[in-house]
């Protein structure tokens, strides 16, 4: 894997991706290169306004490329479900689960859930659920990609508190709601082994990348001091949102990705050039991916065929 990088993405022409979270920061970074190589690239943002800025700006740094905009909203199943129902494509081969929020301050989703748990890990549930047919059509070379986080070592799903709801500490949820990721990636993986499907499930973290995720608890709470500390902070020690995209862009191209990879830097968690990644203990706990799946079953209401 030395020295990977979006020179040696394969050719993607015929295949469709659809990228959660592609309006800025990695997500970014990792629409507009599936399309450079010749995906087409569905870009599922909450934020239309941003959203179309960035399918505006995608358009002009890759001319010629397919891509187009679709709302939603992780933290509200009916988006969830809306967006799902009204995909105009009958097959995804690409399936990036890319957006997140991190460190918030105590908040819910629509649904009531906690908005890290029900953001990062429930939508991203739900979503994987509701498109796994078109996965599946897809046949050999699809790809379920879910981007989790160097941090997920600060914590694991409390099966009795899995939302925090009696001591909420941001860091901690934002922890735990990362090893949800790589539970759920563990889980799906191990299913579709079970069922004999070519689709693979693997996960990603971007190391220390410089996006909008690290500031906006800070805006949410008008700190202004604590936003530009992370903005300094990110100029000076960060990797850019180039190099923070590689890992996903590998899990979700390179040949080789075997069930249940985890790709990250390959400097200490923290920058360079795609590897498999050090993870948890507890993130490849067969009991544990069980439990938190049939939680997530109970929430969301999705059910996987």
């Amino acid at each position: 894997m030395t020295g990977w990088t979006t020179r040696d993405i394969p050719d993607q022409s015929g295949r469709t991706a659809v990228v959660t979270g592609a309006n800025s920061g990695i997500g970014y970074v990792t629409a507009r290169e599936l399309a450079r190589r010749g995906a087409r690239v569905v870009l599922a943002c909450r934020d239309t306004t941003r959203g179309k800025a960035a399918e505006e700006l995608m358009r002009a740094q890759a001319p010629g490329c397919d891509v187009r905009l679709a709302e939603l909203d992780l933290a509200d199943l009916t988006s969830v479900r809306t967006f799902a129902t009204e995909l105009r494509e009958e097959r995804v081969d690409l399936l990036v689960n890319n957006a997140g929020v991190m460190a918030l301050p105590h908040r819910r989703t629509v649904d009531g859930f906690e908005m890290q748990f029900g953001t990062n890990h429930l939508g991203h549930f739900a979503l994987t659920g509701l498109l796994l047919p078109r996965l599946r059509a897809a046949g050999p070379g699809a790809r379920v990609v879910t981007v989790s986080s160097g941090l997920h070592f600060l914590g694991t799903v409390d099966p009795r508190d899995p939302q925090m709801d009696h001591r909420y500490r941001r860091w901690a949820a934002y922890g735990r709601s990362k090893s949800a990721n790589l539970l759920f990636t563990h889980e799906l993986a191990r299913r579709l082994a079970a069922e004999g499907s070519p689709v693979v499930a693997a996960a990603a973290h971007p190391g220390y990348a410089s996006t909008n995720l690290q500031t906006a608890a800070a805006r949410m709470e008008d700190r202004a001091w604590a936003e530009q500390a992370v903005r300094l902070l990110n100029r000076l020690v960060a990797q850019s949102p180039e190099d923070g995209a590689l890992p996903s862009l590998y899990a979700a191209t390179a040949a080789g990705v075997r069930p249940d990879d985890f790709v990250g830097p390959r400097v200490q968690l923290w920058r360079g050039s795609p590897t498999r990644s050090v993870r948890a203990p507890w993130t490849l706990d067969d009991r544990a991916s069980a439990g938190l799946w049939t939680l997530s079953e109970r929430l969301t209401g999705v059910t996987y065929a």
